[in-house]
């Protein structure tokens, strides 16, 4: 059973019946989801890190400051994350640092880019059965903002820059000179087993690249956080390999060229697309969104700080943070078989839901995921589910974070509550939650009756 389907009618526990698929829905009610929240102790620090319900246990670990086993210590930032590999239980995750930084690389020097910038992706070996964290290395490096990514059906991650910078651009940050070797604003593969050859996948684009995820047909779908932003496709020249290129597109709706605003939940738009004829130039004459303006010349749709990015069958899914009336964020669904797209929600106001962010699909049950990145003191996770009887869906609150430090890990101090979620994953049983608490970076593995 793929983890990116849905496929039964079941019941999550604690809620109503849910669909085998979620449907155009009218925002919305709450329900009680999994029950109230409480502060729960990690397993790991013994401290109350986070709020979940009854029922539930974590365990953190890859901790900001840890030792990477192949030079220098894990970074803060921790954002986007895939499971690129499962065997029984050990998982292999690849987490992604969301750092624009100039003190130098870190991990193994063959895994470096651009050698005065910090950013990169770690990779995680974790033991479900032991809750012990078996590797921590550094598999790509010398990049800028990784922020999120998405896995490949081959066991790898793609891992993708939010910046746009040209080669050779300096200046003074953090009261150090810096001089960039190399243009940035690409993606980067990160194998499993290995580290990252660090080769910018140039044909994906030079933009403010978000998401990416590799669908069944080998179709690399991207989203891009920008003001505006635009919604991509690569249709690669050989499956499996995205050394070789391919052709670079912008989504395009004829009749409604700006998706930003004045829409109606449910609303369907058939979708075309625009061919980006220089993917690398990303660096435009009016600033650093040369690949929007390519595809905006052509009539391609405009959207707003696109986000997170995840499939079913038939269906992917993606997140506008700010998007909508009233400006506290969308989902969007597209159908590959039809080339249609669907505003599948659109959020009232913060109450609901409050700048989405990174999204999950549960692998067994019809329920969404999905991580907030707001302004509000304390940051959520949602989960949204569908009723069988045709009603507005349910939503309701996951999780909490909770984390509050006074020295006590790692000499860690500070509230944190404020931090955003990201990087959430399921494992292929859908029985934890894999998640990143960005500041001060760390991951949790949350067990409960999912």
């Amino acid at each position: 059973m793929s983890r990116r389907r849905f496929l039964q009618h079941l019941a999550v526990g604690g809620l109503s019946p849910l669909a085998a698929s979620f449907a155009a829905p009218a925002w919305a009610r709450p329900v009680s989801g999994y029950g109230p929240l409480r502060p729960v102790a990690d397993e790991h620090t013994g401290l109350p890190l986070l709020m979940l319900p009854e029922g539930f246990s974590y365990r953190s670990f890859a901790w900001a400051g840890e030792a990477l086993v192949n030079g220098g210590v894990a970074p803060g930032a921790a954002d986007g994350m895939g499971i690129v590999k499962a065997e029984g239980e050990v998982f292999t995750l690849v987490r992604n640092h969301e750092l624009l930084g100039f003190g130098g690389s870190f991990g193994s020097t063959a895994t470096h880019y651009d050698p005065p910038c910090g950013g990169g992706a770690v990779t995680l070996r974790y033991d479900r059965a032991a809750g012990k964290l078996l590797e921590l290395r550094g598999s790509l490096s010398g990049t800028l903002v990784n922020c999120a990514g998405g896995l490949t059906p081959w066991n790898s991650w793609l891992s993708c820059e939010e910046i746009v910078a040209p080669a050779g651009k300096s200046g003074r940050m953090g009261g150090r000179e810096y001089k960039l070797e190399k243009a940035h604003g690409f993606v980067f593969e990160v194998p499993a087993d290995r580290g990252s050859d660090a080769q910018a996948l140039t044909a994906l684009g030079q933009f403010k690249h978000e998401a990416a995820l590799v669908d069944g047909d080998g179709t690399v779908y991207l989203t891009e956080d920008a003001q505006p932003a635009g919604f991509y496709r690569l249709l690669p020249t050989r499956k499996g390999q995205l050394t070789a290129g391919g052709r670079l597109q912008m989504l395009r709706v004829k009749a409604r060229p700006d998706l930003r605003r004045g829409l109606k939940q449910g609303q369907r738009f058939d979708v075309d697309w625009v061919d980006i004829e220089r993917p690398a130039e990303g660096v435009g004459t009016n600033g650093f969104n040369g690949v929007l303006l390519q595809g905006q010349v052509q009539g391609a749709s405009l959207f707003t700080r696109l986000e997170g990015l995840h499939n079913g069958s038939d269906e992917i899914f993606f997140t506008s943070t700010d998007g909508g009336d009233a400006g506290a964020g969308q989902v969007w669904r597209f159908v590959p078989s039809k080339q249609q797209l669907e505003l599948f929600l659109e959020s009232p106001g913060s109450e609901v839901l409050d700048y989405p962010d990174n999204l999950i699909l549960h692998p067994r049950k019809p329920m969404m995921v999905i991580c907030e990145d707001s302004k509000q003191p304390v940051q959520r996770l949602y989960g949204v589910t569908r009723p069988l009887d045709g009603a507005a869906p349910g939503w309701f609150e996951l999780a909490r974070n909770n984390v509050q430090l006074n020295g006590e890990h790692l000499g860690w101090k500070g509230d944190f509550r404020g931090a955003e979620w990201a990087g959430c994953c399921f494992s292929p049983d859908g029985r934890t939650l894999f998640a990143n608490v960005y500041r001060p970076g760390f991951t949790v593995a949350i067990s409960g009756p999912f």
